[in-house]
């Protein structure tokens, strides 16, 4: 991805979360994806995905169960 590709993905997920804190960070060594964080908490990965002509980004989160509230 990217500089302009990650601003506008950023763009759109602060928009789309309501969160001017969340921020892409650039991984080392890969180009076709970014880390997704919100202050220094890691939430995910945001990777690009260009298939006939096409391009789309993907947004990977995991959530553990140990983060989760009691039932």
């Amino acid at each position: 991805m990217d500089r302009k590709d990650i601003s506008r993905v950023e763009t759109y997920l602060r928009t789309t979360f309501g969160n001017d804190k969340l921020n892409l960070r650039p991984r080392p060594n890969l180009k076709d994806s970014v880390e997704v964080y919100i202050g220094s908490d890691f939430l995910g990965v945001v990777s690009e995905d260009i298939e006939d002509g096409e391009t789309s980004y993907q947004f990977n989160m995991a959530i553990l169960d140990i983060d989760l509230p009691e039932k």
